[in-house]
């Protein structure tokens, strides 16, 4: 499909639109856009959308990375889960 990203986030298929960033993908994979859960339980989520507040720390193809500041690859793999 052109135009489109296909990547997998906690092992499940999501398209987004080419050239989004993986905060983006969250949003659209779960509908809150949790992208990691705190040491004490609690869900978060991207929240400055440039990288200073390190809520969007995700796991890309193996590498810790701040999901803002990543762009959707074809066949990438988002662990949301360390």
């Amino acid at each position: 499909m052109s135009g489109q990203t296909l990547l997998h986030i906690d092992g499940q298929p999501v398209r987004v639109k080419a050239g989004s960033s993986v905060a983006a993908a969250l949003r659209v994979a779960g509908g809150m856009g949790v992208a990691r859960t705190s040491v004490t339980g609690q869900p978060r989520a991207p929240f400055c959308g440039m990288g200073v507040c390190q809520e969007c720390r995700v796991l890309i193809d193996g590498r810790r990375r701040l999901a803002c500041q990543a762009v959707c690859v074809e066949g990438m793999r988002v662990e949301t889960s360390e």
